[in-house]
């Protein structure tokens, strides 16, 4: 079918309504007008393609009804520009007379004129005062209230110019009961800015203050939610017509992104453009067609997982946490204090759930257990080398082979690392088993671990195989009673994804034990039971 609609669904640079399949951001700006109303000066800081710049492009709209809206971005601003107050104050100068002449923004003719005088001065006669000084002028003669948005601050924010430059908008702040000033100020980018240390003043050595201690929380939620999202596929439904259930797939984006809007938007994007050469229209728009949309995405070296990775491997102690929450279950509570904590979700990599440290969505979870099971099959491990030299043996019919597959596990589990010892940690298990089931799967499924169940010991895989869904329970074992309860617990969870078969990997230091593979009924369910 012929869609003359060219609306496309958009990853990269700013989202355009009439261009981009998009979510509706109308509520999230109303939120947001609401502080600079109340004249508050924030910062919205959120990890890197969080519709941070698509979100600041509708309130500029939104708020050019009211006021006057200086918006502009500190990329435009060289480097050299930030080595002293005067360089920075001309650059200053000079992106708001381009936004005057190429972006609508209307400023009185005299300002202009002291915007342009400015400019002309050398460096060495420019102060940053100056640069302020025009602004008060502009206060005095703008009938209307004036609000300044300034977009990735973070090009500067490790600059001490820039810091002075905040400390001259905490002045004009502090004056506002006296003088007209910005109505409100709104820095954009990844890192809180409240979080940098200046001087004040720079007569006064041994004072140091936050210079944006004056800025408000900003609390609002900036993920989409599963509403929005399914607004956004109405949209796409009403043009294309696949016959899809927008509020089931709305819903899966969901669990799998938490809303990350450029997971969100990338998924899509990618079931629209590249899973559609594979499969019929009608078939895309289904759980197949996503979980095909998945693999492609955990797949690709896209920016933002260059960006994560790279973090990580910039600071060592940051990857040993997240690692640590993953493989061992450790169970961190969230301290905004704590560094490792603090510099994770700057990165967007973890969230608070009910003041507990979660990887931030399911897709970062699959991609970080990749990245670190890459890291031991470059090391050589026998169980994902014996895992891929096995792999057809498990295949039949296009399913897998799952009890067999956690049998011969068994088999060179013992035969590697022999008996089960004290020192034996549930992870020891968790990360062997993956590195033997990865290349199984390899370019024709997906798994992911359940994060409600994955703690010191027990875990919860889930494996996506071409369309078919596998429950494998993994735990140590902890007594007949415990094991009783994990049975019924994975039954449970068998309702949930409406399947009749399970299976279970025991890690058991029972000298007494059975070791080996046994069929077990509960109710209408089948578990499939192997013991190491």
């Amino acid at each position: 079918m012929e869609v003359n609609n060219l609306k496309r669904f958009n990853t990269t640079a700013v989202c355009i309504p009439s261009k981009h399949y998009m979510v509706d951001l109308t509520e999230r700006v109303k939120e947001i007008k609401k502080l600079v109303d109340a004249g508050k000066y924030f910062s919205i800081n959120r990890a890197r393609q969080y519709g941070k710049t698509t979100t600041i492009d509708a309130l500029r709209r939104e708020l050019s009804v009211d006021y006057v809206v200086i918006s502009l971005d500190f990329q435009d601003i060289e480097e050299g520009s930030f080595k002293n107050g005067g360089e920075f104050s001309k650059a200053f100068a000079r992106i708001i007379l381009d936004a005057r002449e190429f972006d609508g923004l209307i400023i009185p003719e005299a300002i202009r004129e002291r915007f342009q005088k400015l400019d002309e001065k050398p460096s060495d006669d420019v102060k940053m005062d100056d640069l302020f000084r025009v602004f008060r002028y502009w206060f005095k003669e703008e009938e209307r209230s004036i609000v300044l948005i300034i977009d990735e601050v973070d090009s500067a924010s490790n600059n001490q110019v820039f810091l002075d430059f905040l400390a001259q908008l905490r002045s004009l702040y502090l004056k506002r009961e006296r003088t007209k000033t910005f109505q409100s100020v709104i820095l954009a980018g990844v890192t809180d800015v409240r979080h940098l240390k200046g001087r004040i003043r720079e007569e006064d050595q041994h004072k140091v203050n936050s210079p944006w201690n004056i800025a408000a929380d900003f609390d609002i939620d900036m993920s989409l939610s599963e509403t929005g999202i399914k607004g956004m596929l109405d949209e796409y439904e009403s043009d294309h017509h696949t016959g899809m259930d927008t509020a089931a797939i709305a819903q899966l984006i969901r669990e799998y992104t938490n809303g990350y809007p450029f997971l969100v938007s990338r998924i899509c994007q990618l079931m629209d453009e590249e899973v559609s050469k594979m499969m019929s229209l009608p078939e895309v728009w289904t759980y197949q067609g996503f979980d095909e949309a998945v693999k492609l995405l955990l797949a690709e070296n896209n920016t933002l997982f260059q960006s994560l990775t790279k973090n990580l491997n910039n600071y060592p102690e940051l990857k040993a946490s997240v690692r640590s929450i993953l493989m061992e279950g450790t169970k961190l509570t969230w301290n905004s204090q704590q560094e490792s904590i603090v510099q994770m979700q700057i990165y967007g990599l973890i969230r608070n759930d009910h003041n507990t440290v979660r990887i931030a969505n399911r897709i970062f979870e699959t991609m970080l257990y990749n990245l670190f099971l890459s890291d031991e099959e470059l090391k050589q491990n026998i169980f994902s080398r014996e895992g891929g030299l096995a792999k057809n043996m498990f295949l039949k019919d296009c399913k897998l082979n799952m009890p067999r597959i956690l049998e011969q596990f068994k088999e060179i589990y013992i035969e590697v690392c022999g008996p089960l010892v004290d020192r034996f940690k549930e992870k020891d298990g968790r990360e062997q088993f993956l590195l033997y089931l990865k290349p199984i799967i390899n370019g024709a499924g997906n798994y992911y671990i359940e994060a409600q169940t994955r703690d010191q010991t027990r875990t919860d895989v889930i494996v996506d195989y071409l369309g078919q869904q596998y429950i494998i329970e993994l735990k140590i074992w902890r007594g007949e009673r415990y094991n009783a309860e994990g049975e019924k617990q994975i039954s449970r969870y068998l309702d949930y994804w409406n399947l009749n078969t399970g299976y279970m990997l025991s890690f058991n230091f029972n000298k007494k034990k059975e070791p080996g593979l046994k069929r077990v009924e509960i109710g209408d369910k089948v578990l499939f039971e192997c013991t190491v």
